[in-house]
């Protein structure tokens, strides 16, 4: 098994370290081109263009777009068809992360000046959002969800829920979530023709205020290029874990977690620091006995082999501080005496403290949302949530006498910009 290899000590860490660490999120011309093709089609011709894209690239003929409708129906018995276990898991992992989500929840507020003047905010639930979720070579009902669930908790009037489902297979998974997580409409289309059916509308696919979820380069792309119609979440990249370890977490425990972000995807990451050299090598040699029992052993061992790292530091304060310079996606803080080293942890999109907190734990029930900020953005950008799924207007109640007070100032302003309309709007309400 290959994998990167540092000492902080040795010359040129610096620079290879970042050079490793380094995600090229660049645009590839090719793709945008291809996306922009579709989208232009979606917005023009609407369901026929749907009708005609997911015949070429799912594979699935339908008569109309309505027969790609899943009907809430098919959902709620696609979730009494599942195994117990099953069943049993969505709903505790949906309570949990209603529960968690419900403590985000964002009230209005007002503060009335000396003079009478009111000011404050109005906070609003969007009145429609869509909800991407990959299909094909996976199933994921952990991201219907963590995206439906904070969308519901804030109160949004429609979710409209995409899938693909490519050859007609539809994951029953996948239904069961939706019907767990009050999804309104599921249409089984995917690619960046569902992002333009979402964000322009069809006259069978309502269009929608946001569009949240993860998918391929050519869904991120769509993403990207209709953000200004609609709002998004993020323009996410691969899966990161970056692991601080002191040496008194099981070996073969760190190995595994290493290992769970590295089958995601051939450009994830995985990265563990420590000062304690022979820990790194019970590490090491953990994860080649753990292996060769992975179904997905191809896809991690060339994550590892491209961009995993076994690093050791002079100490823990070094370990957080390059730690914060990463800013990853998960990062865990697998010490015996956490919290002190908590408080120095100031970029990571979700960080999982003490031994027993696996990250995978966060991907699926611990309560907290999945969808979390890669490639540095965890430096200015925050997980999904209840927030974004609302927004805030702000209320302007003046007195008479406040307009007294803020007439003048409004005006002096207003001559200094050179905008004389504003200055006397503003002086007009000023008692003479």
């Amino acid at each position: 098994m290959n994998i990167h290899r540092f000492d902080t000590r040795d010359a040129g860490f610096g620079d290879a370290f970042r050079a490793l660490t380094a995600f090229e999120n660049s645009i590839d011309a090719t793709v945008e081109a291809a996306v922009r093709t579709i989208l232009q089609e979606v917005r023009l011709r609407g369901d026929a263009a749907v009708l005609e894209l997911t015949a070429r690239f799912d594979r699935v003929h339908a008569a109309s777009v309505d027969a790609l409708r899943i009907a809430r129906a098919d959902c709620e018995a696609a979730f009494v068809a599942l195994p117990a276990a099953q069943r049993d898991a969505l709903e505790a992992a949906a309570a949990r992360i209603r529960a968690f989500h419900a403590r985000q929840v964002q009230s209005g507020w007002t503060f009335t000046e000396a003079d009478g003047t009111v000011l404050g905010q109005q906070v609003t639930p969007l009145d429609r959002v869509g909800i991407y979720v990959p299909g094909g070579k996976a199933a994921y009902p952990s991201t219907v969800l963590m995206n439906a669930i904070p969308a519901k908790v804030a109160g949004v009037g429609e979710i409209v829920m995409v899938v693909p489902a490519p050859d007609g297979v539809r994951n029953a998974l996948v239904l069961a979530a939706a019907a767990v997580a009050g999804v309104d409409h599921v249409f089984a289309i995917g690619g960046a023709q569902a992002v333009g059916a979402l964000a322009y509308g069809t006259a069978t696919i309502p269009a929608v205020d946001k569009i949240t979820g993860p998918g391929n380069a050519y869904v991120a792309a769509a993403k990207r290029q209709v953000f200004g119609v609609v709002g998004i979440d993020m323009v996410a990249g691969p899966s990161e874990i970056l692991v601080i370890a002191d040496g008194s977490t099981p070996a073969d425990w760190i190995a595994m977690d290493l290992f769970s972000q590295a089958e995601h995807d051939e450009r994830a990451q995985s990265i563990l620091l420590c000062p304690d050299a022979a820990y790194l090598d019970a590490v090491a040699a953990a994860m080649a006995r753990l292996l060769p029992s992975m179904p997905r052993r191809a896809v991690i061992e060339r994550s590892l082999a491209d961009r995993g790292a076994l690093v050791r530091t002079r100490d823990l304060a070094e370990a957080c501080a390059l730690a914060n310079a990463v800013a990853p996606e998960h990062l865990e803080l697998s010490v015996a005496d956490p919290d002190p080293w908590l408080a120095k942890l100031r970029h990571a999109g979700a960080i999982f403290v003490g031994r027993w907190s696996s990250e995978a734990l966060g991907d699926y029930c611990a309560g907290p949302n999945h969808v979390l900020p890669t490639a540095r953005t965890a430096r200015f950008a925050s997980p999904l949530g209840v927030h974004d799924f609302q927004k805030r207007a702000s209320l302007i109640r003046v007195s008479s006498a406040g307009a007294a007070t803020l007439g003048p100032i409004a005006g002096a302003l207003a001559d200094g910009e050179g905008l004389p309309a504003h200055a006397a709007a503003a002086r007009m309400r000023v008692p003479a």
